[in-house]
């Protein structure tokens, strides 16, 4: 299904979920959770409309950053987020899922430990990140960096070694990157990218010392 939502680049990010704005996004969130709707991916997309892309990317990494047991989801969710990125990366300005990943269940009990350290990554966040260097937020090049940053930190959080914890930095730099998009803070946005390949860097390392340590073994 399509539903309509412009680029996540464009749009008025700042005077609605910036720290400068009427509405911080944790308000926006909490309110979505409060709310008697239901909690689904696709719920997000109608709420969250030209922003949609880099909440969902907020919500479908945020198993793999965060130090809590997922029940072995993560890597259905990091590949919703490779979809969703590719989408991105084509410049598409609506959001496509199939009507059975729409429907992924967001809240209930078994999701309340992830909402609230989700909710406490953005809060912090929103205390000391601010608007910087927008114009690196306008371009239609911006939506291919993007785009490709997520496929690198969600691929890298789906092939790392299960209970290892490797997936957690490539994760938790998707989220840190999708934050600066909605916050328009490029310092956030670097901060993000080195997580990200520190990450990816550091998967590759042990994954090469672990092969290099069971060829001398063999």
């Amino acid at each position: 299904m399509t539903r309509a939502s412009q680029a996540v680049w464009t749009g008025p990010l700042g005077e609605r979920s910036g720290t400068t704005g009427a509405m911080r996004l944790s308000d926006e969130l909490d309110g979505w959770l409060r709310s008697d709707g239901d909690k689904t991916l696709g719920s997000l997309i109608d709420l969250f409309e030209e922003r949609s892309f880099a909440v969902l990317f907020l919500f479908l990494l945020a198993p793999s950053a965060l130090p809590l047991p997922t029940g072995g989801v993560t890597q259905v969710l990091e590949a919703i987020a490779m979809l969703l990125a590719l989408q991105l990366i084509a410049n598409r300005d609506c959001v496509w899922l199939p009507r059975r990943w729409e429907a992924v269940d967001l809240g209930g009990d078994k999701q309340a430990r992830l909402l609230t350290g989700l909710m406490n990554i953005v809060r912090r966040l929103e205390r000391i990140s601010r608007p910087r260097l927008r114009v690196a937020f306008e371009h239609r090049v911006s939506n291919i960096a993007f785009g490709a940053l997520v496929i690198a930190g969600s691929l890298g959080a789906f092939l790392a070694v299960p209970f290892t914890g490797l997936d957690t930095l490539p994760a938790l730099g998707v989220v840190l990157i999708s934050l600066a998009v909605l916050f328009e803070d490029f310092a956030v946005a670097v901060a993000g990218t080195v997580v990200l390949l520190a990450g990816v860097v550091l998967e590759i390392v042990v994954g090469w010392a672990a092969l290099e340590g069971l060829g001398s073994l063999i």
